[in-house]
């Protein structure tokens, strides 16, 4: 579908207030910067702000839907075949050989995380959004196990949900730490393909044969 004129503007009015704010919170800290200041240097008005970013903290994650989903949209796509384990180890091994931003491979991403660690706000963000990030993998794997009559009652799939969670979220902090210590995000990449096989290694055989999507 093609994107209308009134779409296409809201976003980049959407675009231009959160680049501002990013902008502002890199320079002063997150808690710093007041919605008022934001709407002003962006040239809008407050309520502007508040209709495209309901809170302060959307305004600073404003991909947030896309990392709570990435777990469950890996899983769910996932080919015949293949474990979701193996999808998630797969995604975010091709991520990483990515450099992707996605990941935080992205040279003076430290400057980010340093916002994240001075606000206790963004901290308590990130960790509801981990919790709704397992809870959305947690609900596809019960609906396929459900659906392949595996009867374990819902405790594998939240159980496997919280593992692969613990795997992604063990691997951005690798990389958030690498990041934050100077390193480059090339090279942080390649640590993280050396962990990520190191992590596959400690995993069950149970976890890795876990919903394996059956070929037909």
């Amino acid at each position: 579908m093609t994107e209308g004129l009134r779409e296409r503007k809201k976003r980049q009015t959407r675009q231009h207030i959160s680049d501002v704010a990013t902008g502002l919170f890199l320079e002063r800290g997150f808690d710093a910067v007041t919605i008022a200041e934001i709407a002003k240097a962006a040239d809008v008005s407050v309520n502007t702000v508040y209709n495209y970013f309901p809170a302060k903290e959307d305004l600073f994650l404003d991909r947030e839907h896309d990392a709570v989903e990435w777990l469950a949209t890996v899983v769910r796509g996932r080919p015949a075949g293949e474990s979701a384990a193996d999808a998630v180890l797969r995604s975010l091994r091709a991520e990483a050989v990515a450099v992707s931003p996605r990941l935080g491979l992205i040279d003076g991403y430290d400057r980010f995380l340093r916002v994240i660690g001075e606000s206790q706000a963004l901290r308590s963000r990130l960790l509801d959004m981990h919790r709704r990030a397992t809870e959305s993998l947690t609900a596809v794997l019960a609906q396929e196990a459900g659906a392949e009559g595996e009867g374990d009652g819902g405790l594998m799939p939240a159980l496997v949900a919280s593992q692969l969670g613990w795997v992604q979220g063990h691997v951005v902090e690798f990389i958030q730490h690498e990041m934050v210590a100077g390193r480059t995000a090339a090279g942080t990449s390649r640590a993280a393909l050396v962990l990520l096989d190191e992590i596959e290694g400690l995993l069950s055989e149970r976890l890795r044969g876990y919903a394996r999507r059956l070929v037909l």
